[in-house]
C-alpha cells in the first residue's frame, strides 16, 4: 500500500478535526495545531503522489509525514493524560501512533513500491 492513499485521508481527517475544534468551541489552538497539521499532511500526500506518478520515491514526503504523525501523537498522547478525554485528544493520538508506525515500515521498506515499467 502507498504512503499517498493513507496521507492524504489522514490530512483530511486531521484537518477537519481541527476546523471542527476551532467552530464548536472557538479553540485557536484546535485551528493551528489541527490545520496546520493537516495542510503538512495534505502537501506531503500530495508530494508523495506526484513522485509515484513520475516513477519516484518521495523521501521528503516520507519524513513530513512521520514527523507530524509522530509530533501528533506525542502532543495527544499529553494531552490525553492531562485531561483523560478520550474525544479528540485519544482518538487523534491512537491514528497518529498507528499511521506512524505504518510510516517507518515505508522507510524500513524503502518506500513506495514502483512496479516496473510496462512497454
Amino acid at each position: 500500500m502507498h504512503d499517498f492513499c493513507f496521507t492524504i485521508p489522514y490530512g483530511l481527517a486531521v484537518l477537519g478535526g481541527g476546523v471542527a475544534g476551532y467552530l464548536r468551541r472557538g479553540s485557536t489552538a484546535s485551528l493551528a495545531g489541527g490545520a496546520g497539521s493537516g495542510l503538512v499532511l495534505l502537501l506531503a500526500g500530495y508530494l508523495s503522489l506526484q513522485a509515484f506518478h513520475n516513477r519516484r520515491n518521495s523521501r521528503l514526503a516520507l519524513a513530513l509525514e512521520t514527523f507530524c504523525s509522530l509530533g501528533l501523537t506525542f502532543v495527544m498522547a499529553q494531552r490525553y493524560l492531562q485531561t483523560s478525554k478520550i474525544m479528540p485528544a485519544a482518538l487523534v493520538a491512537a491514528l497518529s501512533a498507528v499511521m506512524s508506525l505504518f510510516y517507518l515500515y515505508k522507510i524500513a521498506t524503502g518506500g513506495n513500491h514502483i512496479p516496473p515499467k510496462s512497454e
